[in-house]
C-alpha cells in the first residue's frame, strides 16, 4: 500500500510546483524576502542532489566524489566571469561541458572498478580536484575567488534582481527534472535499473552495461555542473570548500534522507537538510548536534527515506 493514495502522489509534484511558483509573492506579502534565497539555494541543491541519486539510486554507484562535477561547473562559470566572459549564452554551456568531459574522464576509469575501489576512486579524483583548485593562487587559491557580479542573461532578465534569479533556478530544476524523469522512464532508464539490480544477467542479454553507466555518470556530471553554475551566481563567490569529498558526503546524505532511487527524493532530502539547518541554527549554536540527533531519528523512523513514507514504489 502507498503511504498516499495514488492521485495525490500524481499530483503533489505540480502541487510543490505551484507553491514555488506562489513562493516569492507569499514571502514578499509576509515581509520575509530572506526565505527567496533561502529557497533558491534548496532548489539549486536539490538539483545536485537529483544528478547523484540518477547514479546511485537508479545505477547502483555509490560516488564520494560528485562535489567535483559541481566545483568544476561553480569555478568553470567564476573563472570565464572574471576572464570577461560574462554573457550566460557563453559561460554557462561550457561550464556544464566542463563538468560533463570532467565526468567522463572520471567514470572512464572508476567504471571498471567496483564496490568499495569505486567509491575510493571517486574520492580520490575530487580531492585531487579541490587540491587543484586551492593551488590557483591567480583565482584566489584556498581563500576562494570572488565573482565581480551576477552572469548575463540579456532579454530584459536581470539574474542581480533575487526574484528574477529565483525563477531563472526554478524553471532550470523543473527542466531537469523533467528530463530526468523521461530518461528513468526510457528503455534507457529500465536498462540502468536492469544493471543495477543484476550487471551480470544484463551482460548475458546483450547490454553494454559499462557504456550505461558511463554515460549516466556523464549526464550526472553535467546536471551537477548546471547546479554549480547557479550555486556560483547564487553566492557571487566560489570556493574549494565547494570541491572537497565532505560536500559529496553532503549529498549523499541528502539522497538517503530523501530516499534512494524516489524520482524526488534529492527534492524531499535536500529541503529537509537545508531547513533543518537553517531553522536550528537560529536557536543554537550547537545546531550540528542538534541536526545530527533529528536526520538519525528521520533515518529509523523512515529507513527507505521521506519518500518511502509517501510511495513504496522503488522508481
Amino acid at each position: 500500500m502507498s503511504g498516499l493514495p495514488p492521485r495525490l502522489l500524481r499530483a503533489l509534484p505540480w502541487l510543490l510546483l505551484a507553491v514555488a511558483v506562489a513562493l516569492p509573492w507569499i514571502a514578499q506579502a509576509l515581509d520575509q524576502v530572506f526565505y527567496i534565497g533561502v529557497a533558491r539555494r534548496i532548489l539549486i541543491f536539490a538539483l545536485a542532489a537529483a544528478s547523484l541519486n540518477l547514479i546511485l539510486g537508479f545505477g547502483g554507484l555509490v560516488s564520494l566524489g560528485h562535489a567535483a562535477f559541481f566545483g568544476v561547473g561553480a569555478y568553470g562559470v567564476g573563472i570565464l566571469m572574471v576572464e570577461g566572459v560574462r554573457s550566460a549564452w557563453i559561460a554557462w554551456p561550457l561550464a556544464v561541458l566542463a563538468a560533463a568531459a570532467f565526468a567522463l574522464a572520471i567514470g572512464a576509469v572508476s567504471l571498471r572498478t567496483r564496490g568499495v575501489y569505486f567509491i575510493m576512486i571517486t574520492l580520490a579524483f575530487a580531492q585531487m580536484v579541490y587540491y587543484v583548485a586551492v593551488g590557483l593562487k591567480t583565482y584566489g587559491g584556498e581563500d576562494g575567488l570572488n565573482l565581480p557580479g551576477k552572469s548575463q542573461v540579456g532579454l530584459g532578465i536581470d539574474l542581480s534582481h533575487d526574484i528574477t534569479f529565483y525563477y531563472v533556478v526554478l524553471a532550470l530544476f523543473a527542466a531537469s527534472m523533467f528530463l530526468l524523469n523521461r530518461l528513468i522512464d526510457s528503455r534507457f532508464g529500465r536498462a540502468l535499473i536492469g544493471v543495477r539490480e543484476n550487471e551480470s544477467r544484463m551482460e548475458a542479454i546483450g547490454f553494454a552495461t559499462y557504456r550505461l553507466r558511463l554515460i549516466a555518470f556523464v549526464i550526472a556530471g553535467a546536471l551537477a555542473g548546471l547546479a554549480g553554475v547557479l550555486f556560483a551566481n547564487h553566492n557571487s563567490f566560489v570556493s574549494p570548500v565547494v570541491l572537497h569529498w565532505t560536500q559529496s558526503a553532503t549529498l549523499v546524505i541528502m539522497v538517503i534522507l530523501g530516499g534512494i532511487g524516489y524520482r524526488y527524493g534529492g527534492l524531499y532530502g535536500a529541503a529537509t537538510l537545508l531547513l533543518l539547518e537553517e531553522v536550528l541554527s537560529m536557536y543554537t549554536e550547537y545546531w550540528h548536534l542538534a541536526l545530527g540527533v533529528l536526520l538519525l531519528v528521520v533515518v529509523f523512523a523512515a529507513p527507505r527515506g521521506l519518500a518511502g513514507l509517501l510511495t513504496r514504489k522503488s522508481h
